[in-house]
This record gives C-alpha cells, structure tokens and sequence, in this order.
C-alpha cells in the first residue's frame, strides 16, 4: 500500500468532495473502505515479485521452488503440517531449508566430495560436521615404495595424544574392517571400505563473559573452579575461534582436551578466545606464559610459584599453595548446552514499552547492586517498572519485591548477559529466598537470570508471575560432583497466593503450592519448554507443601521434561512431555494427557497416544490373538516398557548433555510426539527432522560405491 486511506477520495473532483463534505463525509467512509482493500491487493502483486526468488520468497513458496529443480523433502521426516497449525512454519523450515533449495544446483555440480557432505550438514541440519573416509584408517600393508602417511598408523601406547581422539572425529590410529553398514537401522558400523562417516556436534557453545570464579575452600585453598556454582563443567572452544575452513579440533564446537590445550595454549587462551583467567583489584589478565595445563582430578598437582594450572576437562584452577590469594579471581570460558533455555548469554526477545520506567544495575553507569534499583523503585512508585542488569557479574543480596495494587515489575538481564543471583543465608529465624508480594492486579516477571543459593518464594494476590529464560538451580547449590546440596530445597513456592504462573524456557527445581484455604480456585500453573527437576525420579517435583498432598493448582505442561513426581489437582493439559516419576491428579474428569511419556501406575486424565501405554496395547492385542500366553505377555510388557523408558545422555543438572535423549533411546521417545518431534524440552530443535533429511541428502551426495552416515559427536 503505497498511500493513506484518502487516496482514492483524493482523485475526485472538489465540487463531489464538497458535496460530499456537506452530507458527514459518507463517500469518504466508503472510498476509505476499497482504499484498504485495494492497498491489500498491491501488496499482494507486489509480493508476487517476490516470490520468483529463493533469496525473497515467503516460506510457504520454498517447496514450490524446490519441486522446479526437483528437490523433494526426506519422507521419512514425515507429513508436513498444515499451515494453520501450531509449529507449522518452524518445523517446515527444518524439512525444506531455503538455503539447500538455493544451492541445489551448485551442490550437484560438486557432487562426491567430503566438503559438500560437510556443508550439506550446516545448510539442513544445522550442525557443524567433519566427513571422515572410514576407508582411509583401515590396517593395510603398505607398499615400502609408496607409503601413505596420511592412513591410520599403528597404536603407539607411548602417542597419548592419538590415544585421546580414539574413536572421534579426529581419529588417525588404524582399525581391522568392520562389516556392519554405516547407515544401518540396527547396529551401525563404521570402519569398512565403502564408509564416510559424517561427524556432527549438536549441542551449541556459549559463552561466559567476566563472571566470577568459585572458591573450593573445602578441596584446597588454593582451588577454585570456572563454574561460578562450583561444579565441574568442561570447557569448550569458543564461537570466535572457529575457522570458515573447518579442518582442526580448534575448527569445531568440542570439549577442549588437555594435551590439545597444552599444545595450542596460544589459540585457546586469550583475549576474545575460548578461556582466560584475571585476578587482582582492579582485575589483571594472567599471561599465557603462566598458565600450565594440567589434571586436577584430585587436586594433587602444585603448580610453582608464577603459574597457574589449568585443567579443561574437569573445568578447574590452582594457584601454587603457598601464594595467599586476597584478590578476586574471574574468569571468562564457554560451555555447552542443547538449547537456549535458563539463563545464558543469547539472543532474547526483550520488550521496551514506552510507559516503562527503566532502572539499569551495572555495567558503565548503572546502579552497583540489585536492591539500589528496587530502593529508587519504591521511592518512585511507577506502574510499570523494569529493572535491568547490564553485566554478567555475581549479585550476592537479599532481594524482596513488594508489589502494590495493579504494579507492574520486571527484572531481568540485558540482552546478551547472564547475572548470577546469590541467595545466601542473611537470617537465621526465617527464610531468605527471592521473596515476591504483591496486592491485587500486580505481576511480576524474572528474566534471563540465575539463582542459586535459595529459591524463589511467592505470596499475596499477584496476577501473575512469570519466570522466563531463568534458571532456580536444582538442590539450591551444586557440589564439584555436580551432586545437588539441598535436593529438598524448593526453587519455587507460592504461599496463599492467587497468581497465575508462567514459565517459559526455564530451568528449576521442585515446586511447592502451600494453599491454606482451599475454597478459592486453584492456582493456575502453565509451564513449557522447561526442566523441572527434583533431582531423583523418586522425589517429588510438584506438590503441596506437605510432599504427600496434592498441589492446590490446575497445571498446563507441554514440551517439557520432568524428574520426578506430580502431584497436582487438576492437569488442564499434558502434551509432548516426559515425566520421569508418577502423576496423580487428583480430578480426572477435565484435561488430557496427549504424545507424552507417563510412568507405569500413574493416575491421570484419559490419555491418548501416550508411552508406555501404546506398547501395552500392542501386548494386550497379541494377547486376544492368541499368539501369547498370560505369562508371557506379562514378561514382555515388563520388557517393552523398559525399552521405551526414556534413556539420558546426562541428568545432572551442569552437564552438557543434560535432558538430551540418548542414541538408544526408543524411537517411541525420540519421535513420540504430535509432529514426529522427540518428547520433552528439547522438542522444538526438531532433531529427528533434521537427521532424516541430512541423511537422504547424504545418500544422494555421496560418491560413487560410498555410504555415508551420522554419527553424533555431541
């Protein structure tokens, strides 16, 4: 639409537009009307252009353009959805990528190299890939006229650094021919005459900016780690330290080994890189030359005086014991992670509303703490207030918010950051959680934070409460084993309060509902694309206050992942999860429980299309067939439902692979839910999706006699 809604009433002549005028503008009203419409109808023409171009088109046009040139999605990513459905435009970017469709015919021409197979992966899956020829490391006798170096050498005990990739990526040692197809369904093979392996790393690398370290006074007094938790994580190579030719360790998105950081110290440590270390006030950077790389699984290295170890394995620091540290100590690392969920330094969407008054806590000239911006809130009193946090540095304060009637607060991380909240305990004769009042018609919203220490205490008559890309670190505090503390300790408890709570993208520990009076509705709880953790199945996640009771709420769940038990009034909605424990809801009549994983026994609303009821049903059907008996129809449903439990790569919560499915886990998990997405909180990566698709692709592409498959590096 090129003009206002007085464009066409503009081309009439004036005595019409006087007329017009003199009777209440009728005409104007009715040209207004067709010049929308008309508008409407331009924009649509020149939309049209548009979408002649893969480069311009809207996503909807992709297949069209696809098919012209032949390009046909993988079938076995399955049906695409329609367009009117929820996840619809996300999922079909994932089965027809704008950027494959636009270098198909390029990709043709270069058919049967190693690096289109390497590309064909970032441009479908998205997933960083190294194509190895299986072939090439195969135990052969060579020829003493013509030898290969570039082939797989024998073992040598003494090449610790060969030992260590063994088995990965970078492997060079030799191997004895193995039968078995790469691309089998059943049990895949790798190091055969006619196999390519395709390497990829999943899980993404973040990075962690000026953050403190923790001291592990309890190991040694001159421990520390780069976790600000205290738990060991390894450290992984930095984004900016990825090359456009993707050929070296330094090249991919991998764990740091030691002996690979002793030998490129210079490509690793530094400025902009993957890690370094500061100490002293105001903070100096430690040289490379003092930093020496070393295995402190026991804290029994020393290094001397002048050096600081380094072990990137375990994520750990040591001074030289006699060097008496009375400065900080901060860090700058990356780690990995499956997705952008919990606080963490990536892209978010923040809203800036112009009747917002902002109040911004650190970095160049912000207020020095938390509670200083929530001292100016109070004294202003704005409706709507909006506390900023402009740095990734630790907070260690009591924080209380106390809302009043139709007020409006949020507090939140900048864009890019990631604050740590330190909860410690202030009080002896009462608790010292985030604690969170308000009157009627008030809210409440935590974003991009991440709080340990205690957890997050709500009461009053609030409207809402929202917890956003925000993690309440499970047991409160982790142990270096990354054993949780306190695993009772609640990281959300709502006392006598009428809130409604949301949480969205978001990682937490159990959550207590403390309803002394009952008569009122329920507490409406709806939380998506999160992690609640009690840290055992066994435990409970969601209850009363008194674990054995049922929580007085009505809870919608969907693309989240559970340790632990539910128990909960009612369940409006349960819907691609996984709840590793028992559910008892205690009204049955209302809500559904839909593509989930439930544990054996629990009780629920009807189910429909739920594991491991499905391989019950397929037991019970053979079972009226008369193809099994009584016995073993019991024997194999023990069986099947063992096979679909859910299998985890990690379930601590600081692990890398934490809540990602495993490589064995049933495909009844892994595509389980509604649009053939695996179950759980990483639905939305749409990894089976992405699999299938690089996989026909890679059949396509790879040379000639060759077979290619994916084997997961991360």
């Amino acid at each position: 639409m090129t003009g206002g809604t007085d464009r066409l009433y503009d081309l009439l002549p004036v005595i019409h537009r006087r007329r017009d005028a003199e009777l209440g503008y009728p005409l104007r009203a009715l040209l207004a009307v067709i010049d929308e419409q008309v508008g409407i109808v331009e924009a649509d023409i020149e939309q049209l252009y548009e979408n002649w171009f893969i480069e311009t088109c809207e996503e909807w046009v992709v297949p069209y353009i696809g098919s012209l040139i032949n390009y046909h999605a993988a079938a076995e990513t399955g049906a695409k959805p329609d367009a009117g459905t929820s996840g619809a435009a996300a999922r079909s970017r994932l089965l027809i990528p704008r950027r494959e469709v636009a270098n198909t015919i390029g990709n043709r021409q270069r058919k049967g190299t190693l690096r289109l197979l390497e590309e064909l992966a970032a441009e479908i899956a998205g997933w960083p890939a190294r194509a190895v020829e299986f072939y090439r490391l195969l135990g052969v006798t060579q020829s003493l006229n013509h030898l290969r170096l570039n082939r797989g050498r024998t073992t040598d005990l003494r090449w610790g650094d060969a030992l260590d990739r063994l088995g990965g990526a970078f492997d060079a040692l030799e191997h004895t021919v193995d039968v078995r197809r790469i691309n089998s369904h059943h049990r895949q093979g790798r190091y055969n005459i006619p196999s390519v392996g395709v390497f990829v790393w999943r899980l993404k690398v973040y990075s962690v900016t000026r953050t403190p370290a923790s001291w592990l006074e309890d190991a040694a007094p001159h421990a520390y780690t780069f976790s600000v938790l205290g738990n060991d994580a390894p450290l992984y190579t930095g984004r900016g330290t990825m090359a456009a030719a993707r050929r070296g360790e330094l090249h991919f998105p991998q764990s740091i080994r030691r002996r690979r950081l002793e030998e490129g110290l210079a490509a690793y440590y530094g400025g902009g890189k993957s890690l370094q270390i500061w100490t002293g006030t105001p903070a100096q950077p430690v040289p490379a030359e003092q930093i020496v790389v070393a295995d402190l699984t026991d804290w029994h290295y020393r290094p001397q005086r002048g050096q600081v170890a380094v072990d990137p394995v375990l994520g750990r620091i040591a001074f030289p014991p006699g060097q008496v540290l009375r400065r900080s100590v901060s860090v700058a690392y990356h780690y990995a992670f499956s997705d952008d969920i919990g606080g963490g330094e990536y892209e978010r969407t923040l809203a800036h509303p112009p009747d917002a008054k902002i109040y911004r806590v650190g970095g160049a000239a912000g207020l020095p703490t938390i509670n200083d911006a929530l001292t100016q809130w109070a004294a202003d009193h704005p409706a709507y207030a909006i506390v900023e946090i402009d740095d990734g540095r630790l907070y260690v304060e009591q924080v209380s918010v106390d809302l009043g009637p139709n007020q409006r607060l949020e507090l939140r991380a900048a864009n890019h950051q990631r604050p740590i909240l330190r909860l410690l305990d202030w009080q002896t004769d009462r608790p010292n959680a985030l604690s969170v009042s308000g009157e009627a018609g008030s809210r409440f919203i935590l974003d991009g934070l991440l709080v340990t220490g205690r957890g997050m205490v709500v009461h009053g008559d609030l409207a809402h409460v929202v917890i956003r890309h925000s993690t309440l670190v499970p047991g409160s505090s982790l142990y270096p084993s990354g054993q949780p503390r306190r695993p009772s300790d609640a990281s959300l408890e709502l006392l006598d309060t009428t809130a409604r709570v949301t949480i969205e993208r978001s990682i937490l520990g159990p959550i207590r509902v403390n309803e002394e009076d009952i008569r009122t509705d329920p507490v409406v709880m709806e939380i998506s694309d999160s992690i609640v953790d009690a840290t055992d199945p066994g435990d409970v996640a969601l209850a009363a206050g008194d674990e054995e009771l049922r929580a007085w709420a009505a809870l919608r769940m969907v693309r989240t992942t559970v340790f632990g038990q539910l128990r909960v009034h009612e369940m409006d909605r349960l819907e691609n999860s996984i709840v590793m424990g028992r559910i008892d809801v205690g009204r049955r009549q209302t809500g559904c429980v839909r593509f989930s994983y439930v544990t054996h026994g629990s009780r629920t609303p009807r189910r429909y299309h739920c594991q491991p009821d499905l391989v019950d049903e397929a037991v019970e059907l053979r079972v009226r067939n008369g193809e099994l008996s009584p016995d073993e129809a019991h024997e194999l449903q023990e069986e099947e439902r063992r096979r679909v439990r859910p299998q985890f790569n990690g379930v601590r919560y600081g692990a890398p692979t934490y809540c990602q499915l495993a490589d064995d886990c049933a495909p009844e998990i892994t595509r389980g839910a509604d649009d053939e997405s695996e179950m759980g909180v990483f639905h939305d990566l749409y990894q089976p999706q992405r699999e299938a698709n690089l996989q026909a692709r890679l059949d396509d592409y790879v040379p000639i006699g060759m077979e290619a498959g994916i084997i997961h590096s991360s």
